[in-house]
């Protein structure tokens, strides 16, 4: 499995479980996401070089912002990935995610991975550190921020929160947990386990 790094933590929690000792994981560095037109060449080279070692390789990326771009490369290459045009849908769900995108498009999402790294990613990513007056040219067609969270975990949460006072929006929680992430990959674990063996087994 070639993973997203901003889902590196989620994924290795995944593949620990019981039933993923065939599954070995890679994941790429999540600074891709500040330039997506590299993902796709990244991930063609994990795939190259993965082939002579494995049977099944799967993508753990949605499009992430390539464009379809991602989806040419893994039609070339015969290999699937996650369903969802980025980690915002697979953990709330597809059919909820456009159900909260349709009820306001002004939504401005966090993930665990997100609030983790807000300051990083996005207050010093953006510039908006250096230069405060960026602050409602990036955000000021945004009305909420959603919380979409693995875990239940309590510093996240005053962290989102604080994210959302930074940025003038009104804030929710929606506790995911892994969502699609989760059934999306036990099933393709249990597809490619080895003929003889059963989860149980495992």
């Amino acid at each position: 499995m070639i993973g997203c790094g901003a889902l590196a933590r989620e994924l290795v929690e995944l593949t620990r479980r019981p039933g993923f000792e065939h599954v070995d994981l890679t994941c790429l560095p999540a600074t891709l996401h500040n330039r997506p037109g590299g993902i796709p060449a990244a991930v063609r080279r994990k795939i190259r070089a993965a082939r002579p070692t494995y049977a099944t390789i799967f993508i753990a990326y949605a499009d992430c912002g390539t464009g379809g771009l991602l989806d040419r490369i893994l039609e070339e290459e015969g290999v699937e990935r996650l369903a969802g045009a980025h980690c915002y849908e697979f953990y709330a769900g597809r059919a909820a995610f456009a159900r909260t995108t349709d009820d306001d498009p002004a939504t401005f999402f966090l993930t665990d991975f997100l609030a983790r790294n807000f300051d990083r990613l996005v207050i010093r990513g953006l510039g908006i550190d250096r230069h405060p007056e960026l602050l409602p040219v990036y955000f000021g067609n945004y009305h909420r921020l959603v919380y979409l969270a693995q875990s239940d975990d309590p510093a996240l949460l005053a962290t989102a929160r604080r994210a959302a006072r930074r940025l003038g929006l009104t804030f929710e929680r929606r506790l995911t947990g892994l969502g699609e992430l989760a059934t999306t990959i036990t099933a393709l674990a249990d597809a490619s386990r080895p003929a003889g063996t059963s989860r149980d087994a495992a």
